[in-house]
């Protein structure tokens, strides 16, 4: 840790950043140089968290602990006092400067009064905009423009790739490595992931294996070995100092322990829960987390198609919602049945019917249609009858205001008005904005982004359970084109990174949109999953055929072909138009 800590007082360097896993001293740094400058070199400085919370969290267990044990802070500030204007848990004052203590969701905090020092704890963790003020890093060290000898540090374990805050500093420095030399050959080397090793399920006989001798350190001979060590950049230097460490440089942490960690991560991963995985690349590793869900293939997909019917669906399905996108020549919508066992369970979702209403949505025709399909009843093959609960139709295109009649006329059956909205964001909002156009509309603005990142992050679940997607045969290849015709990329706004989801021009979404509305409407309503699923139970087994004469078993029916999908979907495309269907 020492160059971390001397570059923070060298002239040439303006901004440091400091890209590291958990435990690896991040917290200390910054309160150590926040130490510094009270004493040492007073000025004003300004930490930031991710929220006001945390920020206050920060104050009370950490920034007070070490002013009140430390002896040359504690005649500076003394005791916090709730009367005392010069020591408050967010503002504290000390002779020559103060410090300053706010989230990144605080446009007030971020904005107030100018500072030298700028510290931005947990950058990945930050709110996209600080209230209706914008980007919160921008408006931090905007505070430091005034000042010549400005300090900016940036300390943070990252997040996902190419949307890190910290990764996007840490390219733009000189990329420091901590290089360790073998204690067996002498050679210099960083310590990398990929260079543990252990046997297949026994955490415990974890070593690291040197890149260029192959022998195997011990934690004792991994700890003689960053002893020794050094910072090397692999950038030119252009004012900004970087800094990359993660777990394994932590003489507290032992090999076996990342081991088991990643062990259980991984199998948790293996069951479609890839949270834990995410965690430990991100706190443990330090590295940024790659999101499966970029990208989808098609052709696994067809080929896994199962034999059911929209007349006789499948029985743990317990709920149905359609989505509906809107053409300036057509109507498109999907049926989709859902299942969980709980609440906060990840939903299996079951493909019922998918199709086409032909037919300009200008005209009341082809919005009968649709009505008629929408108070259709399917049986489950366990004798229910289920109809759809919530309803999403785009209002985005150039039929807004037909949507929007259609709609307010059937609010009473959760029939909405949906506007897709690209970024973070819920699926489902907490509340409805308004349409000026068209006597105040209620317009449900929906997190769609969100919902294809979780589509695709699904569709890669293989093993059925939560998260699994089921398509029947009656789906055909380009419904599955159009489902994973999406890709996402990043693009940078105002220099920040930026995730988008995107489409080639030639290429036709629409099966992914419809997808991604029937998913947003399932989160409209708080469904009581258990309570549903007493009615659902699998259909009894047929009965098994009686002997013959001779005792041997009846010869096996031979195997047929899956119905086809004319037959099993009976409204698989509907047509109208003029007075004929």
């Amino acid at each position: 840790m020492r160059e971390p800590y001397d570059v923070v007082t060298d002239p040439e360097v303006e901004t440091v950043v400091f890209m590291a896993s958990s435990q690896v001293g991040k917290t200390e740094y910054l309160l150590n140089i926040s130490g510094y400058y009270m004493s040492e070199d007073p000025a004003p400085i300004l930490l930031v968290e991710p929220t006001l919370d945390i920020a206050e969290a920060y104050s009370k267990d950490r920034l007070a602990p070490m002013i009140r044990d430390t002896a040359v802070l504690t005649p500076l500030i003394g005791e916090t006092r709730a009367k005392d204007g010069n020591n408050k848990i967010l503002h504290k004052k000390f002779p020559g400067g103060h410090i300053t203590l706010t989230g990144s969701n605080s446009a007030a905090g971020l904005s107030s009064r100018p500072v030298r020092i700028v510290l931005l704890d947990e950058v990945d963790r930050y709110a996209p905009s600080a209230g209706t003020e914008g980007n919160p890093i921008k408006l931090a060290i905007k505070r430091a423009t005034t000042f010549w000898n400005r300090k900016k540090i940036y300390a943070s374990s990252p997040g996902i790739k190419n949307l890190s805050n910290i990764e996007a500093a840490f390219k733009a420095s000189d990329q420091r490595y901590f290089h360790v030399p073998c204690p067996l050959c002498h050679k210099s080397q960083k310590l990398e992931w990929g260079y543990v090793r252990w046997e297949e399920g026994k955490a415990e006989t974890a070593v690291y294996i040197c890149r260029h001798c192959g022998s195997a350190w011990d934690d004792g001979l991994r700890h003689d070995a960053v002893h020794e060590g050094k910072w090397i950049a692999e950038a030119p230097f252009n004012s900004i100092a970087g800094f990359f460490i993660w777990e394994a440089y932590n003489p507290w942490i032992k090999l076996s322990e990342l081991v088991a960690a990643f062990l259980d991560a991984n199998e948790r991963a293996k069951q479609g829960d890839t949270e834990s995985l995410k965690a430990f690349v991100n706190t443990s590793l330090g590295e940024t987390w790659t999101e499966a869900a970029e990208i989808a293939d098609p052709e696994p997909l067809l080929k896994r198609r199962e034999n059911y019917a929209a007349k006789s669906l499948p029985w743990p399905i317990l709920y149905l919602t359609c989505g509906v996108d809107v053409q300036d020549d057509r109507l498109e919508y999907e049926v989709v049945g859902w299942r969980a066992e709980k609440r906060n369970e990840t939903e299996q979702s079951w493909g019922v019917e998918n199709g086409v209403l032909l037919g300009d949505p200008a005209n009341a025709d082809v919005w009968e249609a649709l009505d008629e399909i929408l108070l259709s009843e399917w049986q489950t093959e366990d004798g229910r009858a289920l109809r759809i609960m919530a309803t999403g139709i785009d209002s985005g295109g150039h039929h807004t205001q037909d949507v929007y009649q259609f709609c307010n006329r059937r609010a009473g059956r959760h029939v909405y008005a949906i506007k897709g909205m690209d970024g973070p964001r819920p699926m489902w909002p907490p509340r409805a904005g308004k349409s000026k156009k068209y006597r105040g509309t209620k317009v449900w603005i929906v997190g769609v982004d969100t919902a294809k990142d979780a589509i695709y992050s699904r569709l890669k679940i293989e093993a059925v359970g939560p998260g699994y997607c089921h398509f029947p045969v009656a789906y055909d290849e380009t419904f599955f084109r159009q489902l994973t015709s999406e890709k996402v990329r990043t693009v940078f706004v105002k220099g920040f990174p930026r995730r988008q989801w995107y489409k080639e021009q030639a290429v036709r979404n629409e099966a992914l949109d419809r997808r991604a509305y029937a998913m947003c409407v399932l989160h409209s309503r708080a469904i009581a999953w258990e309570v549903l699923a007493r009615g659902a139970k699998p259909p009894p087994e047929p009965p098994a055929a009686p002997p013959s004469g001779d005792d041997k078993p009846p010869p096996a029916a031979p195997s047929s072909p899956p119905t086809p999908a004319a037959a099993i979907n009976r409204r698989f495309i509907r047509v109208r138009i003029g007075g004929s269907r």
